[in-house]
C-alpha cells in the first residue's frame, strides 16, 4: 500500500514544581483538581491510554490505547511528574511504544522532546547542546531505546538547532508547512519556492546542513491540523477519518503520507471526548483498508526522501512573527485579554539572559577547580536528575572529579550543577506565551530564576537579585505594575514559605 496516515500528538505541560519543595503547590485555576497536571492527566493523558470505542448504539465494544497507534512525544518534565503521580498512565505510555514497534516494523511511535521546552533558536550553543543531550538521555532511560525523532518546542527552528539534533543522531523532526522555504529534487533540478505553506506535505524531505550533516523533515498538513485543533473535526471519528483520507485526492502518484501534528491535549482536554473521536478515527482507518497507519520512523525507512528542502529560519508554528512571541510584544497573545499588551516580554527575556550569563561565568570559574571538563559534566548531570540516589551521585562525581573531594566540595559541585539546571528552566517557553507577566507560567520561570540566584549566593556570596529586580522594573505588568512587583508578590513569598 502506497498511502499512509500518521497522527502526531505533542503532549506537554510546563514543569510546575516549586523549586524549593520539589512539589506542585495547589493551583486554584485548576479546580476541582489540585493542579493543572492532575486535571489534564484526568481529562486527556489517562483517557487516551484506554479510550472507549462505541458502536452505533453508543455501547462500549472495546478500549483503545491511542498512543500505540499514533506518533507522540511527551515532555521529559511531564513524564517525570507522571512517573511519580500517575504511574498507571506512565506505564501505558511506555507500553504503547513497545506495541507500536511491533506494528510499525520495529519503529517506536514515541519521539523525544527538547528537555524543558526551550525556544531553541533563542538559545545559545551551549544550552542547545545540553537540551538535546538531556532529551536523548531521558528518552533512553524511559523507553529503553534510541530516539529516532525529536520534537522542537513550538516547532521553533533554525539551522543551528537542526545541527544540534543531527549531531546527536536524531534522524527527523516535524515542522509546520509555512516553515519550508524552497525545495528541489535531490541530485538535479532547480529550487522551487514553496514559502507561505505551499509545500507538498505528503512527502518527507532532506535538509542539508552547513556542517555537511543532514536531517529529514516532515511538514504536517496545516489545514487538517487546524481543523482538529480549532474546528469541528473531533465531533466525529468517522468525519475525522474521512477528512484524512480525502487528503489523498490528487494527481501525484507514488508513496504518500497524510500526517498532522497538534497539541496532544486537544484529544480530551481542549476538546472534550476528543480521545474517543481519535480512537474511532484510528479504528475506522484500520478497518477501511484505504490507507495504512504508520509512524514517521517506519515511513522514512520505507520511503526515503526524493527532495531536499530549505527552511525558514527563526520560525515556529504558533507565532506569525517567527519567534518574537518569546522575546517581544509582537502582537501574538491568547485573546483572553485583547486590551492587554505584552511589553513585559522583552525585559523579562533580557533579565533571564543576564542571569544566564552570570550563572555561566560563575559555573565555569568555580567548577573548573573540581571538574575535569565542566561542560561535559553539565551535559552528563541529567544522570543525577534522573536518579538522585546517593549511589548515582557518587558514581557521577567519581567519573567527573579532577581530584579527591571532601563533603563540602561535593556539595558545592552539586549546587553549581543545580544552578545550571535552573538557569535552563528559566527559559521554559510558557513563561512568555501568555498574556501577562503575573500569570502562573511567567511567575514559575521567575521562581526558577530566584532559586538559581539563591544557589549562586550560597556558592560564593554573589548577590544577583538586586540587578535582576532592577531589570524587571522595566517589565510592565497589565495587573501588578511591573515584573519586579510580581516578583515581590508571587516569587519571594514562595521562597519564604519553603524555608520557614
Amino acid at each position: 500500500m502506497e498511502r499512509y496516515i500518521c497522527i502526531h500528538g505533542h503532549f506537554y505541560q510546563p514543569p510546575r514544581e516549586d523549586p524549593w519543595l520539589d512539589r506542585i503547590e495547589p493551583q486554584e485555576s485548576a479546580h476541582p483538581f489540585h493542579d493543572w497536571n492532575e486535571r489534564i492527566a484526568a481529562e486527556c493523558y489517562a483517557p487516551n491510554a484506554a479510550s472507549p470505542l462505541l458502536n452505533g448504539d453508543n455501547q462500549k465494544i472495546a478500549t483503545v490505547n491511542n498512543y500505540a497507534k499514533i506518533s507522540f512525544n511527551f515532555g521529559p518534565t511531564l513524564l517525570s511528574w507522571m512517573e511519580r503521580h500517575r504511574p498507571d498512565v506512565y506505564r501505558a505510555v511506555l507500553k504503547a511504544d513497545r506495541l507500536s514497534r511491533q506494528a510499525y516494523g520495529g519503529h517506536g511511535s514515541a519521539i523525544a522532546q527538547v528537555y524543558n521546552h526551550m525556544i531553541m533558536p533563542l538559545a545559545g550553543a551551549r544550552d542547545k547542546a545540553t537540551q538535546v543531550r538531556w532529551a536523548v538521555q531521558d528518552f533512553r532511560k524511559r523507553f529503553r531505546r534510541e530516539p529516532e525523532g525529536m520534537w522542537l518546542p513550538e516547532t521553533a527552528v533554525d539551522l543551528d538547532t537542526l545541527e544540534a539534533l543531527a549531531k546527536a543522531g536524531i534522524r527527523f523532526t516535524i515542522l509546520a508547512p509555512h516553515q519550508a522555504l524552497r525545495v528541489t529534487e535531490i541530485g538535479r533540478g532547480e529550487w522551487r519556492d514553496v514559502s507561505g505553506g505551499r509545500i507538498d506535505s505528503s512527502a518527507v524531505y532532506l535538509c542539508y546542513l552547513p556542517s555537511g550533516r543532514s536531517i529529514n523533515l516532515f511538514f504536517y498538513n496545516g489545514l487538517i491540523a487546524a481543523d482538529v485543533a480549532f474546528g469541528g473535526l473531533l465531533h466525529s471519528g468517522d468525519l475525522f477519518a474521512r477528512r484524512l483520507l480525502e487528503a489523498f485526492d490528487g494527481e501525484r502518484g507514488g508513496p504518500r503520507i497524510v500526517h498532522i501534528a497538534t497539541d496532544g491535549e486537544t484529544y480530551g482536554h481542549h476538546r472534550r471526548y476528543g480521545d474517543m473521536a481519535l480512537a474511532a478515527c484510528l479504528t475506522s482507518i484500520e478497518s477501511n483498508g484505504a490507507a495504512r497507519l504508520t509512524n514517521y520512523g517506519e515511513y522514512l525507512e520505507r520511503h526515503p526522501p526524493a527532495h531536499a528542502v530549505e527552511i525558514v529560519e527563526n520560525s515556529s508554528w504558533s507565532c506569525a512573527h517567527g519567534v518574537e512571541r518569546w522575546r517581544n510584544d509582537c502582537g501574538c497573545h491568547t485573546g483572553a485579554h485583547p486590551e492587554w499588551r505584552q511589553g513585559w516580554r522583552k525585559p523579562l527575556r533580557q533579565a533571564m539572559d543576564w542571569l544566564r550569563d552570570q550563572a555561566a561565568a560563575l559555573y565555569e570559574k568555580e567548577a573548573a577547580v573540581y571538574l575535569r571538563d565542566p561542560c561535559k559534566a553539565r551535559d552528563d548531570y541529567i544522570e543525577v536528575v534522573l536518579d538522585r540516589s546517593a549511589k548515582s551521585v557518587e558514581r557521577f562525581l567519581k567519573r567527573h572529579a579532577a581530584q579527591r573531594l571532601d563533603g563540602g566540595e561535593k556539595n558545592k559541585i552539586l549546587k553549581l550543577l543545580e544552578m545550571q539546571r535552573y538557569a535552563m528552566l528559566i527559559y521554559t517557553s510558557c513563561g512568555w506565551f501568555f498574556d501577562d507577566i503575573a500569570g502562573l507560567e511567567a511567575a514559575q520561570v521567575m521562581r526558577y530564576a530566584a532559586r538559581a540566584m539563591e544557589l549562586a549566593r550560597e556558592i560564593n556570596g554573589a548577590d544577583l537579585e538586586a540587578e535582576y529586580l532592577r531589570m524587571l522594573e522595566r517589565a510592565p505588568s497589565n495587573t501588578h505594575g511591573s515584573g519586579a512587583k510580581v516578583y515581590e508578590l508571587l516569587v519571594r513569598p514562595a521562597r519564604m514559605r519553603a524555608v520557614s
